[in-house]
Protein backbone atom coordinates (compact mmCIF):
# COMPACT_ATOMS: atom_id res chain seq x y z
CA UNK A 1 0.00 0.00 0.00
CA UNK A 2 1.54 3.39 -1.42
CA UNK A 3 -1.09 5.76 -0.87
CA UNK A 4 -0.70 6.09 2.91
CA UNK A 5 0.20 8.93 5.82
CA UNK A 6 2.18 8.48 8.77
CA UNK A 7 0.12 10.31 11.44
CA UNK A 8 0.42 11.50 15.24
CA UNK A 9 -2.48 10.08 17.39
CA UNK A 10 -3.49 11.57 20.93
CA UNK A 11 -0.99 14.35 20.59
CA UNK A 12 2.18 12.08 19.38
CA UNK A 13 1.43 9.37 21.89
CA UNK A 14 0.96 6.59 18.91
CA UNK A 15 2.54 6.84 15.39
CA UNK A 16 0.03 5.15 12.58
CA UNK A 17 0.57 4.52 9.41
CA UNK A 18 -2.84 4.98 8.01
CA UNK A 19 -4.19 4.68 3.92
CA UNK A 20 -4.68 7.89 2.53
CA UNK A 21 -7.94 6.52 1.24
CA UNK A 22 -9.79 3.80 3.53
CA UNK A 23 -10.27 4.36 6.50
CA UNK A 24 -8.38 6.64 9.13
CA UNK A 25 -8.79 7.29 12.74
CA UNK A 26 -11.79 9.79 13.63
CA UNK A 27 -13.42 10.65 17.01
CA UNK A 28 -15.59 7.33 17.45
CA UNK A 29 -11.84 5.11 17.14
CA UNK A 30 -10.83 7.51 20.03
CA UNK A 31 -14.20 7.79 21.86
CA UNK A 32 -13.97 3.51 21.86
CA UNK A 33 -10.67 3.39 23.09
CA UNK A 34 -11.56 5.70 25.85
CA UNK A 35 -14.71 3.63 26.97
CA UNK A 36 -12.77 -0.09 27.07
CA UNK A 37 -12.02 -1.59 30.28
CA UNK A 38 -9.62 -4.38 30.26
CA UNK A 39 -8.24 -5.80 33.69
CA UNK A 40 -4.74 -6.75 34.95
CA UNK A 41 -4.15 -9.83 33.00
CA UNK A 42 -6.61 -9.96 30.72
CA UNK A 43 -6.85 -10.61 26.93
CA UNK A 44 -8.70 -8.81 24.49
CA UNK A 45 -9.45 -8.77 20.33
CA UNK A 46 -10.84 -6.31 18.26
CA UNK A 47 -12.35 -7.48 15.36
CA UNK A 48 -12.35 -5.29 12.43
CA UNK A 49 -9.24 -3.71 13.31
CA UNK A 50 -7.97 -2.44 10.25
CA UNK A 51 -4.50 -0.75 10.89
CA UNK A 52 -4.42 -1.37 14.32
CA UNK A 53 -5.55 2.27 15.69
CA UNK A 54 -7.69 1.01 18.94
CA UNK A 55 -5.77 -2.22 19.23
CA UNK A 56 -2.55 -0.19 19.26
CA UNK A 57 -4.61 2.77 21.58
CA UNK A 58 -5.87 -0.16 24.19
CA UNK A 59 -1.95 -1.66 24.68
CA UNK A 60 -0.77 2.06 25.50
CA UNK A 61 -3.85 2.46 27.80
CA UNK A 62 -3.42 -0.70 29.63
CA UNK A 63 -0.12 -1.98 29.64
CA UNK A 64 -0.91 -4.79 32.09
CA UNK A 65 -3.04 -6.28 29.67
CA UNK A 66 -2.04 -10.03 28.58
CA UNK A 67 -2.85 -9.74 25.08
CA UNK A 68 -4.26 -7.46 23.05
CA UNK A 69 -5.16 -9.18 19.75
CA UNK A 70 -6.96 -7.93 16.10
CA UNK A 71 -8.38 -9.42 13.30
CA UNK A 72 -8.54 -7.94 9.88
CA UNK A 73 -10.04 -9.52 6.78
CA UNK A 74 -8.33 -6.52 4.36
CA UNK A 75 -4.89 -7.77 3.63
CA UNK A 76 -3.60 -4.17 2.98
CA UNK A 77 -4.74 -2.71 5.95
CA UNK A 78 -3.30 -5.90 8.51
CA UNK A 79 -0.13 -4.94 7.03
CA UNK A 80 -0.24 -1.30 7.80
CA UNK A 81 -1.26 -2.70 11.74
CA UNK A 82 1.55 -5.50 11.48
CA UNK A 83 3.85 -2.19 10.77
CA UNK A 84 2.79 0.11 12.82
CA UNK A 85 3.16 -2.72 15.69
CA UNK A 86 6.69 -2.80 15.10
CA UNK A 87 6.70 1.44 14.70
CA UNK A 88 5.68 1.77 18.12
CA UNK A 89 7.81 -0.87 19.68
CA UNK A 90 4.72 -3.06 21.05
CA UNK A 91 5.32 -6.32 19.71
CA UNK A 92 5.89 -8.17 22.63
CA UNK A 93 2.46 -6.87 23.44
CA UNK A 94 -0.09 -6.84 20.15
CA UNK A 95 -0.43 -9.10 17.24
CA UNK A 96 -3.14 -8.74 14.49
CA UNK A 97 -4.21 -11.77 12.36
CA UNK A 98 -5.82 -11.41 8.71
CA UNK A 99 -8.77 -13.43 8.78
CA UNK A 100 -12.52 -13.36 8.12
CA UNK A 101 -14.71 -13.28 11.38
CA UNK A 102 -17.49 -14.96 9.69
CA UNK A 103 -15.34 -18.16 10.21
CA UNK A 104 -14.45 -17.40 13.75
CA UNK A 105 -14.55 -21.22 14.78
CA UNK A 106 -11.91 -21.62 12.09
CA UNK A 107 -9.75 -19.36 13.65
CA UNK A 108 -9.85 -19.25 17.80
CA UNK A 109 -11.03 -21.75 20.05
CA UNK A 110 -14.64 -20.53 21.82
CA UNK A 111 -14.25 -18.43 25.04
CA UNK A 112 -10.63 -17.47 24.06
CA UNK A 113 -11.13 -14.02 25.33
CA UNK A 114 -12.25 -11.56 28.20
CA UNK A 115 -12.91 -9.00 26.18
CA UNK A 116 -13.94 -7.98 22.82
CA UNK A 117 -14.43 -4.30 21.01
CA UNK A 118 -15.62 -3.80 17.44
CA UNK A 119 -16.80 -0.83 15.64
CA UNK A 120 -19.13 -2.69 13.39
CA UNK A 121 -20.08 -1.63 10.27
CA UNK A 122 -22.76 1.67 10.45
CA UNK A 123 -24.23 0.85 7.28
CA UNK A 124 -25.40 -2.82 5.60
CA UNK A 125 -24.89 -2.68 1.39
CA UNK A 126 -28.90 -3.29 1.05
CA UNK A 127 -30.02 0.00 2.80
CA UNK A 128 -27.47 2.32 1.78
CA UNK A 129 -25.19 2.99 -1.18
CA UNK A 130 -21.64 1.72 -0.48
CA UNK A 131 -18.17 4.11 -0.54
CA UNK A 132 -16.44 4.21 -3.88
CA UNK A 133 -13.52 3.55 -1.80
CA UNK A 134 -13.80 -0.67 -1.60
CA UNK A 135 -11.66 -0.37 1.62
CA UNK A 136 -13.99 2.36 3.23
CA UNK A 137 -16.85 0.27 1.73
CA UNK A 138 -15.84 -3.12 3.63
CA UNK A 139 -15.05 -1.38 7.20
CA UNK A 140 -18.75 0.99 6.69
CA UNK A 141 -21.13 -0.41 4.65
CA UNK A 142 -20.67 -3.85 5.69
CA UNK A 143 -20.03 -5.75 2.41
CA UNK A 144 -17.50 -8.52 4.35
CA UNK A 145 -20.58 -9.09 6.96
CA UNK A 146 -23.18 -7.75 8.45
CA UNK A 147 -23.81 -6.50 12.10
CA UNK A 148 -25.03 -10.03 12.97
CA UNK A 149 -22.33 -12.07 12.23
CA UNK A 150 -20.36 -9.46 14.30
CA UNK A 151 -22.35 -10.29 17.60
CA UNK A 152 -22.15 -13.79 16.73
CA UNK A 153 -18.02 -13.99 16.39
CA UNK A 154 -18.37 -11.38 19.80
CA UNK A 155 -19.75 -14.15 21.49
CA UNK A 156 -17.97 -16.95 20.42
CA UNK A 157 -15.14 -15.55 21.40
CA UNK A 158 -16.16 -14.24 24.79
CA UNK A 159 -15.68 -15.79 28.17
CA UNK A 160 -18.73 -16.71 30.32
CA UNK A 161 -19.25 -12.84 31.82
CA UNK A 162 -16.73 -11.75 29.34
CA UNK A 163 -17.10 -7.79 28.31
CA UNK A 164 -17.87 -6.64 24.65
CA UNK A 165 -17.14 -3.00 23.95
CA UNK A 166 -18.89 -1.18 20.89
CA UNK A 167 -19.20 2.21 19.17
CA UNK A 168 -22.12 1.76 16.59
CA UNK A 169 -23.98 3.70 14.62
CA UNK A 170 -26.85 5.36 16.82
CA UNK A 171 -30.07 4.77 14.89
CA UNK A 172 -29.56 0.62 14.40
CA UNK A 173 -29.06 0.39 18.21
CA UNK A 174 -32.34 -1.01 18.52
CA UNK A 175 -31.65 -4.02 16.27
CA UNK A 176 -27.81 -3.88 18.09
CA UNK A 177 -29.91 -4.54 21.05
CA UNK A 178 -31.94 -7.16 19.49
CA UNK A 179 -28.72 -9.44 18.27
CA UNK A 180 -27.58 -8.91 21.62
CA UNK A 181 -30.36 -10.42 23.97
CA UNK A 182 -30.65 -13.16 21.02
CA UNK A 183 -26.89 -13.97 21.66
CA UNK A 184 -27.22 -13.72 25.53
CA UNK A 185 -25.28 -10.74 26.01
CA UNK A 186 -26.77 -7.90 27.78
CA UNK A 187 -26.10 -4.58 27.88
CA UNK A 188 -25.33 -2.95 31.16
CA UNK A 189 -23.82 0.62 29.96
CA UNK A 190 -25.56 2.32 27.24
CA UNK A 191 -23.73 6.16 26.47
CA UNK A 192 -25.25 8.39 23.85
CA UNK A 193 -22.92 10.70 21.48
CA UNK A 194 -23.65 13.69 20.10
CA UNK A 195 -22.60 16.07 17.38
CA UNK A 196 -23.22 19.37 19.56
CA UNK A 197 -26.53 20.27 21.46
CA UNK A 198 -29.89 20.30 19.43
CA UNK A 199 -28.53 17.73 16.97
CA UNK A 200 -29.09 14.20 16.85
CA UNK A 201 -26.85 11.38 18.48
CA UNK A 202 -24.89 10.28 15.83
CA UNK A 203 -23.87 7.02 17.70
CA UNK A 204 -23.67 5.09 20.97
CA UNK A 205 -20.74 3.32 22.94
CA UNK A 206 -21.88 0.16 24.79
CA UNK A 207 -20.77 -2.17 27.37
CA UNK A 208 -22.45 -5.46 27.04
CA UNK A 209 -21.87 -8.59 29.31
CA UNK A 210 -22.45 -12.09 28.00
CA UNK A 211 -24.55 -14.36 30.03
CA UNK A 212 -25.57 -11.38 32.43
CA UNK A 213 -28.64 -10.82 34.47
CA UNK A 214 -30.62 -7.73 32.97
CA UNK A 215 -29.72 -4.00 34.39
CA UNK A 216 -29.10 -1.26 31.98
CA UNK A 217 -26.98 2.11 33.15
CA UNK A 218 -28.43 5.00 31.04
CA UNK A 219 -25.08 7.27 31.04
CA UNK A 220 -25.33 10.87 30.39
CA UNK A 221 -25.13 11.99 27.14
CA UNK A 222 -21.39 13.22 25.82
CA UNK A 223 -21.32 16.30 23.53
CA UNK A 224 -18.64 16.05 20.89
CA UNK A 225 -19.18 20.74 20.76
CA UNK A 226 -20.47 22.21 22.71
CA UNK A 227 -22.70 25.67 21.79
CA UNK A 228 -20.11 27.77 20.52
CA UNK A 229 -18.57 24.51 18.17
CA UNK A 230 -15.41 24.29 20.52
CA UNK A 231 -14.54 20.72 21.93
CA UNK A 232 -16.10 19.67 24.96
CA UNK A 233 -13.41 18.96 28.17
CA UNK A 234 -15.14 15.43 28.21
CA UNK A 235 -14.09 15.00 24.71
CA UNK A 236 -10.39 16.27 25.35
CA UNK A 237 -10.21 13.47 27.81
CA UNK A 238 -10.71 10.34 25.71
CA UNK A 239 -7.27 12.17 24.28
CA UNK A 240 -5.04 11.43 27.47
CA UNK A 241 -4.18 8.25 28.64
CA UNK A 242 -3.91 9.50 32.48
CA UNK A 243 -7.62 8.19 33.69
CA UNK A 244 -8.58 4.88 32.50
CA UNK A 245 -11.33 4.08 30.88
CA UNK A 246 -11.82 8.27 30.19
CA UNK A 247 -15.52 7.98 29.31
Amino acid sequence: MTDRTCDDILYGKLKLFQPLCGPRVNIDTVLLSAFVKIKGGESAIELGSAHGAVSLLLALRYPSARLIEGLEIQKDLWSLGVENIQKNNLENRVRFRQGDLRNISNIYKPQSFDVVVANPPYFEKLRNRPSSDESSAVANHGLSCTLQDVIVAATYLLRNKGRLYLVFNAGRVDELMSLLVKNRTMVKRFRPVYPCPGKKASVALIYACKNAGEGLNLDPPLLVCNENGEYTEELKRAYSLEDNPCL
